[in-house]
């Protein structure tokens, strides 16, 4: 088992940018991809990114394409969210989960992801 904890959040204005961090315990973080997901109107959690086990697969969701990078640290058992170009509808929870199995692909449901971390609130002003 693994436990989430997500940090990095709070109040930007829109153009800006902060990095989220979501740092895992136990010594198996390197065997589970990542990603990271939102609220969304009519959806429980919106998928925004994902990372692989090694670091060397990223997925992104559309409307966050060209702005956010999701990147990881094997070695530090944290995996990161850096948003630039902030706006307003990126307002949200960011939540970081992890996904357990071996599958590849990009895997962007709620139920690929086993464990979730408890969010961090994002808020951009315009």
């Amino acid at each position: 088992q693994v436990q989430l904890v997500e940090s990095g959040g709070g109040l930007v204005q829109a153009g800006g940018s902060l990095r989220l961090s979501c740092a895992a315990s136990g010594r198996t973080f390197s065997s589970y991809a990542m990603g990271w997901f939102r609220p969304a109107p009519g959806k429980e959690r919106e998928f925004v990114a994902r990372i692989n086990r090694s670091g060397g697969m990223r997925y992104y969701a559309d409307s966050v394409k060209g702005r956010f990078t999701i990147s990881r640290d094997n070695a530090q058992n944290t995996v990161y969210l850096q948003m630039n170009r902030l706006k307003p509808e990126d307002t949200a929870v960011y939540y970081c989960a992890a996904d357990r199995s071996s599958q590849g692909g990009s895997r962007t449901g709620v139920l690929h992801y086993d464990y979730w971390g408890q969010g961090t609130q994002v808020t951009v002003s315009s």
